[in-house]
């Protein structure tokens, strides 16, 4: 897995669900808002405090937790 040093959990941030940086700003919000169609910009210009890399890392971290699910698929 690459590094992802901006992806942080803490249980008493955010109810432990992945922040960046330590921030209330939870990755689920990045992807929510990337997966509605707005672009890094967008978000970048919402919340002024992240970095493109912060939007870079949420990808990358959202990319590597579904890589590590596995679901069986009930045939036909």
């Amino acid at each position: 897995m690459e590094q992802l040093d901006r992806i942080t959990v803490n249980p008493d941030i955010c109810l432990g669900q992945p922040t960046i940086r330590g921030m209330r700003i939870t990755v689920s919000v990045i992807l929510k808002m990337l997966g509605s169609g707005k672009s890094t910009q967008a978000i970048l210009e919402a919340y002024p405090e992240l970095e493109a890399e912060d939007v870079q890392q949420s990808l990358k971290y959202a990319a590597w937790m579904v890589s590590e699910q596995i679901y069986r698929i009930p045939v036909a």
